[in-house]
C-alpha cells in the first residue's frame, strides 16, 4: 500500500475519509442541537435540518487553517502513505462508533488526531510527530472546555443582570428567539472546525500521491465533499448523545441555552481562525457546565461530567492504539 496507489483504491480511501466525516456529523450533531432541543425551542427533527444547513455553509465564512494543521501539522507529511491514512481513519472511525453506541460524547477531532499519531508512530516512530502542532492540539483539550466554561458563565451573569427587572415570561420568550441565532453560530463553528479535519486528511493523501502538484493545498471539490458529508451526518442526528448533552449534565432554560451556545461558538470561531483543531464536544460541554455552575454548583451532575472527562482523556490514546494495530495488521495482510 505504500507505493503509488491505483486510482480506484485512491477513490475508495477518499470514500472512507468521507465516511469518517459523515460519522463526525452524526456523532457531533448533539453538540450543535442539544441545547436548542433540551429547551424545547425546536423539535429534534427540525433542529437537525437547522444545524445541517449551517454546517454546510461554514466553508464560506472561514479559511482553511485547521485543514492545513491536520494535513501537515500533526505528523510529518513526508511519511504519509495510503497505508498510514487508512490506519488513521480506521482508528478514528472505530472509536467514534464505540463511543456513539455507548452514548458517550467523546471527541471525533481527537480520535482523528490520535489515529494519525498511532499510524505515524507505527510507521516511523517518534520522529514522525510534529511536536509543535501536536502540542497545540493537546493543549486545546484542556483550554477549549475551560474557555467555553468561562465565556458561558460570564454571559449568564451579564444577561441575568440585564434582564433582572423583566418578567420570567418575557425573558423566556426573548431567548427562545435568540436561541435560533446562537444555535446557528454554534453550527457554523462546528462545520468550520470539524469538516476541515477531514479536508486535511484527504488533501495530504492527494499530495502524497502527486495529485496536488508541488505544493500542499485543499481543492474546492474536497471542501464541498467534506461539508456535504458532515451536513448529511448531522441530518441523521445522534440522539443518545443529545440526551446526555442536553439534559443529563444540567437542566437548561432558553436563556441558559443561548449563553452556552454563544460561549461555545465564540470559542470555536477563535480556534478555527487560529488553525487549532479543537473538540466541539469539549467546548459545548464546558459551556453547559459553566451555565449550570453560574446557577449553583449542585445544578451540575458532576458524576456525568466526570465520566465525560474520562472519555476525553482516553480518546487520543485509544484511537492511537487502534490505528497502530490496524497499520500492523494491514502490513501483515498485504505482505
Amino acid at each position: 500500500m505504500d507505493a503509488t496507489l491505483a486510482f480506484p483504491l485512491l477513490v475508495g480511501l477518499i470514500a472512507v475519509a468521507l465516511l469518517f466525516d459523515f460519522l463526525n456529523g452524526l456523532h457531533d450533531a448533539a453538540n450543535s442541537i442539544a441545547t436548542i432541543v433540551s429547551t424545547r425551542v425546536l423539535r429534534p427533527q427540525y433542529a437537525v435540518f437547522w444545524a445541517a444547513f449551517f454546517n454546510f455553509i461554514a466553508f464560506a465564512f472561514f479559511g482553511l487553517h485547521v485543514a492545513n494543521t491536520l494535513g501537515t501539522g500533526i505528523i510529518d507529511p513526508s511519511i504519509i502513505t495510503p497505508h498510514v491514512v487508512f490506519a488513521a481513519l480506521m482508528g478514528a472511525i472505530a472509536w467514534n462508533i464505540i463511543t456513539w453506541l455507548s452514548g458517550i460524547p467523546s471527541s471525533s477531532s481527537h480520535a482523528l488526531v490520535g489515529g494519525l499519531v498511532g499510524a505515524g508512530l507505527a510507521k516511523a516512530g517518534t520522529s514522525s510527530i510534529v511536536v509543535a502542532g501536536l502540542g497545540k492540539t493537546v493543549s486545546a483539550i484542556v483550554l477549549s472546555p475551560l474557555i467555553g466554561f468561562v465565556l458561558a458563565m460570564f454571559l449568564v451573569l451579564i444577561v441575568t443582570w440585564i434582564v433582572v427587572r423583566q418578567t420570567p415570561f418575557a425573558v423566556d420568550s426573548w431567548f427562545r428567539h435568540l436561541q435560533f441565532v446562537s444555535a446557528s453560530l454554534y453550527s457554523l463553528g462546528h462545520g468550520g472546525n470539524d469538516a476541515q479535519k477531514t479536508m486535511g486528511i484527504i488533501a495530504v493523501l492527494l499530495y502524497s500521491q502527486g495529485y496536488l502538484g508541488g505544493s500542499f493545498h485543499v481543492p474546492l471539490w474536497v471542501v464541498l465533499a467534506c461539508q456535504i458529508a458532515m451536513a448529511l451526518g448531522t441530518l441523521f442526528g445522534g440522539w443518545r448523545i443529545v440526551h446526555t448533552m442536553g439534559s443529563k449534565i444540567t437542566r437548561l432554560n432558553p436563556m441558559q441555552g443561548f449563553c452556552a451556545e454563544t460561549g461555545g461558538a465564540l470559542t470555536l470561531f477563535g480556534a478555527t481562525w487560529l488553525g487549532i483543531p479543537v473538540s466541539t464536544t469539549h467546548t459545548i460541554t464546558g459551556a453547559i457546565v459553566g451555565v449550570g455552575s453560574a446557577r449553583r454548583s449542585s445544578a451540575v451532575r458532576w458524576g456525568i461530567a466526570g465520566s465525560i472527562v474520562i472519555a476525553w482523556v482516553v480518546t487520543l490514546p485509544a484511537a492511537a492504539a487502534i490505528s497502530a494495530f490496524t497499520y500492523w495488521l494491514a502490513g501483515v495482510i498485504a505482505g
